[in-house]
């Protein structure tokens, strides 16, 4: 074979390899958006590098496949669904205590659907996989819980709190228990 043919079968080789990368790559991206939403965003910005961020998202969906999420079970959402009526009726009259078992029921139903408890964060980005779009959600009423226990939240980061977490435990406790889990 002729020198100059084999230059332009290894040329044509890494070109069409780079291809196949880049095109991969393209899909793993589309994907990603597509999963994560707003979260894919939020990722980008904290870490400053697409890359670092896409590295980061793919390693929260291994994770959480790994992981035994569940539905809910039609009487574990009826009587959640029950708790959580009461808290909102408690709210006028203890807002404190309403928010504070607002936030002691989202990691209830966290508890029973599967996710692992064992620290903020983790908890934080193993909601995000199958919920991303609630997930600032959980942040938002979760900071508020934590000002309010050095004293730092009013009645209206309160009222905020728990709209919040109503978004939140709607998604996590919906009627029939489904997973978001994309392909």
């Amino acid at each position: 074979m002729n020198t100059q043919v084999l230059i332009v079968a290894a040329v044509a080789a890494i070109a069409g390899a780079l291809v196949a990368f880049l095109f991969m790559q393209s899909r793993r991206r589309a994907h990603l958006r597509t999963r994560f939403g707003p979260e894919y965003e939020r990722a980008v910005r904290e870490t400053g590098n697409v890359g670092k961020a896409e590295t980061m998202l793919s390693d929260r969906e291994n994770r959480i496949e790994k992981l035994h999420i569940r539905p809910l079970s039609a009487d574990e959402s009826a009587r959640f669904a029950a708790t959580w009526r009461t808290i909102q009726t408690r709210f006028v009259d203890d807002p404190t205590g309403a928010v504070n078992d607002a936030d002691a029921l989202i990691t209830e139903v966290m508890t029973a659907r599967g996710y692992p408890m064992s620290n903020w964060d983790q908890r934080v980005a193993d909601i995000s996989v199958d919920h991303p779009r609630v997930v600032d959600h959980y942040r938002t009423g979760h900071d508020i819980v934590v000002r309010h226990g050095k004293g730092q939240a009013s009645t209206e980061d309160m009222r905020r709190a728990m709209i919040a977490y109503r978004e939140l435990f709607a998604e996590l406790v919906e009627p029939h228990g489904t997973l978001r889990r994309a392909g």
